[in-house]
């Protein structure tokens, strides 16, 4: 029944997607974050939604009327630079098989991103684009916080198999990164029930982080949440949710969970802990030694047997740092480092252009939780290997967008009326007249 339920509801949206090519990215946005078809078990498990709203897209935007005008800035230039290096060291990579199929993914993700510049034109149709990726992780966190909750914290919370957030140390951090958007939703909502909700919302997945018990996502969690009431407009507000949240999981979780995050204090013991950093140093030493690094999916028992301090001990990288440098060499770990600057940098100019506007305040309060967001990944990257995840890259195309959209970009106040540039009305109210798995 869910098959069916998915499958009708994504092929009878694909004829809008046709008069508005601006649909198929959300709808895209949806398949690759909510994952939908993943909660099946028939046949729509493994159908390639994303692909055919992808092609679906690109050819509704191709025979569109729409200005196809691309926004060049320091950012869209320097993440077309490292998709470039990424196909180059793609031709050198230890195990080419796996490398280029892990390449055949990495473009067509970053394709969507770009056609998301392309395709996003305006204030309205960024907003609806948030609202999708912000519900999408959303449902797994108001899901799991449940679970936690009911559960007494005893069970992890999982992801959907087979997919970017398939694992709960994954999850967790794409949860981390989906609360700041959360919050966005929640300051320029005028609805109070919408607004309660988006309350609910950000604590259940609060408690839904710590419920996935990944030590990585506390450390992220604590990073976010640290920065998130710093950069909140209503301090005392965020505050309260925050204790919420913290006195919802003090109650519920076991001494197991405890015992579990302690380790984090005594990683000198934990042999998952010494195994990472085994693989950091494998990382490390593949740079080293080849200005192209290793290539994708280079995580393998000869790789450590001529590269890592200890040659057996073999384990997944676990942390985008150190997945970029070995898989990429330290021009890739450059180019993505830069990248992450230039992102918070842009950030930090739409906030002190816009935050004593009015008019321009959305801009300056996407700007801060966009921060936040990264924040968040920057942290819980750490020991996570998720270099390749499409929300931050996303989120860096949407922070230009926001910049375009406010003026800050071009250095000039848009050509639009106040009310656009004001308080947006609730999508729900404009969508009726305006109308992945990950890759393809």
């Amino acid at each position: 029944m869910r098959d069916l339920f998915v499958t009708g509801v994504i092929f009878s949206l694909l004829p809008f997607v046709f008069k508005r090519p601006w649909l198929g990215i959300l709808l895209w946005s949806w398949l690759g974050y909510m994952n939908p078809h993943r909660l099946a078990w028939g046949f729509a498990y493994d159908f390639p939604f994303a692909m055919v709203v992808g092609l679906v897209t690109i050819t509704a935007f191709m025979f569109s009327r729409e200005k196809k005008e691309m926004v060049w800035s320091r950012e869209t230039v320097l993440l077309l630079i490292f998709i470039g290096w990424m196909l180059f060291t793609t031709f050198f990579a230890f195990y080419p098989t796996d490398a280029w199929f892990q390449w055949d993914k990495v473009w067509k993700i970053q394709l969507m991103i770009f056609l998301t510049a392309l395709i996003i034109n305006d204030r309205h149709k960024l907003h609806w684009l948030i609202w999708v990726i912000a519900v999408s992780f959303a449902f797994y966190g108001v899901k799991g916080g449940i679970f936690t909750i009911v559960n007494g914290g005893v069970y992890r919370v999982q992801g959907p198999a087979g997919t970017f957030i398939g694992g709960n140390n994954e999850l967790a951090l794409a949860m981390v990164m989906a609360i700041p958007l959360i919050r966005y939703l929640h300051l320029q909502e005028v609805k109070k029930w919408v607004k309660i909700g988006l309350a609910g919302a950000m604590v259940l997945t609060g408690v839904a982080i710590v419920g996935s018990q990944s030590r990585g996502g506390l450390v992220a969690i604590v990073a976010m949440g640290l920065f998130l009431w710093l950069k909140s407009r209503h301090k005392i507000v965020t505050a309260i949710y925050m204790a919420m949240a913290v006195g919802i999981i003090a109650s519920v979780m076991p001494q197991e969970w405890y015992d579990r995050m302690n380790t984090i204090q005594t990683y000198e013991e934990d042999e998952s802990a010494q195994g990472r950093i085994n693989a950091w140093h494998t990382a490390f030493n593949v740079a080293k030694d080849r200005v192209t690094g290793g290539g994708f999916e280079m995580w393998r028992p000869p790789v450590f047997r001529q590269y890592a301090p200890d040659p057996f001990n073999t384990r997944d990288v676990h942390s985008i740092y150190f997945e970029i440098m070995g898989e990429q060499g330290f021009i890739g770990f450059g180019l993505f480092m830069l990248l992450g600057l230039l992102a918070w940098i842009r950030a930090q100019q739409v906030i002190n252009r816009c935050k004593k506007d009015p008019e321009k305040k959305w801009a300056s309060d996407l700007a801060s939780m966009i921060q936040v967001s990264l924040i968040g990944y920057a942290a819980g990257g750490s020991f996570l290997g998720m270099a390749y995840f499409d929300l931050p890259y996303h989120l860096m195309i949407i922070l230009v967008l926001t910049a375009k959209f406010s003026g800050v970009l071009d250095n000039r106040v848009p050509v639009s009326s106040p009310a656009k540039l004001g308080s947006i009305p609730h999508p729900s109210s404009k969508f009726g007249h305006e109308s992945a798995n990950q890759g393809f």
